[in-house]
């Protein structure tokens, strides 16, 4: 998972399946109580691994812990907090630590955007906000991990950015220029925490989550019938592509954005509503 060769010491290529299962791992998701982040939690304790949940609700996630134990039986736990403060994230971290012993797997998913309109609209208050949730938020927590766990033992980290950060968005662009700086955050992370930790992102495109219903419930019909993949991406696409990062299925991969936006990229400009 830490980019160590997957072929066994006889040179032989490793079972598929055995290569996307987390036994004996603990991942921690932030942004974990609904839509992107609670499908990512269900899909890797269904891999083997525990995982902590963390979210600003504790209403929320004592309901995303029953949904998902029902369906997966797993080993899960959850932890209040917001995703942006620090002290709030150092307390998380060593109470993760503390009651698994471990932390192999951090997903950055918590996100805000509290503004939508034009940039010469926004206030600062709003802007800090943002910035502070979407980019302070996923260093401080790589930062934490790294300290407890990653830097001794190794680990992957996968950063849910954005599509927004490769294209021009009406209305979310303080938001989505947050994703881009998320982008390059990985990469830098990337370069300075390999050979043990290897860090990627997730560049989502529209997907039905509460975050974005307002887009989805508006123009969603208008942008499934441009992409050539003819619908709108759900939480459990996301989840998917989260797997894939921080198993050894992509133990050489690190520094990369894998866009996962139902062929949006590959539209003309024309064929889009941007």
């Amino acid at each position: 998972m830490t980019g160590v060769n997957p072929m066994d010491s006889a040179g032989r290529i490793p079972n598929p399946t055995d290569m996307l299962r987390l036994d004996g791992k603990v991942a921690l998701v932030t942004g974990a109580s609904r839509g992107i982040g609670k499908a990512t939690a269900a899909l890797l304790a269904r891999a083997g691994a525990r995982v902590a949940l963390v979210s600003r609700s504790q209403e929320r996630l004592d309901t995303a812990i029953a949904d998902i134990a029902t369906d997966t039986g797993g080993d899960l736990r959850c932890y209040v907090a917001n995703a942006g403060d620090q002290e709030q994230v150092l307390a998380t971290v060593n109470a993760v630590k503390a009651d698994f012993g471990r932390i192999d797997i951090l997903v950055n998913n918590a996100a805000t955007n509290p503004y939508f309109g034009p940039l010469v609209g926004l206030d600062v208050a709003r802007a800090m906000k943002t910035t502070q949730v979407n980019v302070v938020g996923p260093l401080i927590w790589t930062q934490s991990v790294w300290d407890q766990w990653m830097c001794q033992h190794g680990g992957a980290v996968v950063n849910v950015a954005s599509l927004g950060a490769y294209i021009v968005e009406q209305g979310a662009g303080y938001y989505a220029s947050t994703k881009a700086a998320l982008v390059n955050l990985t990469r830098q992370f990337a370069a300075e925490l390999g050979p043990g930790v290897r860090v990627n992102a997730i560049a989502p495109g529209l997907v039905k989550t509460e975050m974005a219903r307002v887009l989805w419930e508006t123009k969603g019909d208008d942008v499934a019938a441009a992409l050539p993949l003819a619908r709108l991406g759900e939480p459990e696409d996301i989840a998917a592509a989260v797997l894939f990062l921080v198993s050894g299925a992509s133990s050489w991969m690190t520094g990369e954005t894998l866009v996962v936006d139902g062929g949006a990229l590959s539209m003309p400009l024309s064929g889009m509503d941007r």
